[in-house]
């Protein structure tokens, strides 16, 4: 049984990840650490939430999953 621990778990280390990336990407497209950094949190934020209910919706179906 997966539990929904490990979907939150699964969702904040991605989002980790999804941030650096994020916030690099501004960094260098804007030169502004202030806004590079504010950006990655909100896109963090927002997408923490979205990913975990994503995540429950794929565990709940039973596509592509052998018996």
């Amino acid at each position: 049984m997966v539990t929904k621990k490990r979907h939150i778990a699964k969702a904040l280390t991605w989002r980790v990840v999804g941030s650096i990336l994020t916030s690099v990407t501004i960094y260098v497209v804007s030169g502004n650490i202030n806004v590079s950094l504010g950006a990655g949190a909100v896109d963090s934020t927002i997408k923490i939430f979205a990913y975990y209910f994503h995540e429950r919706l794929w565990y709940k179906t039973k596509w592509g999953v052998n018996k």
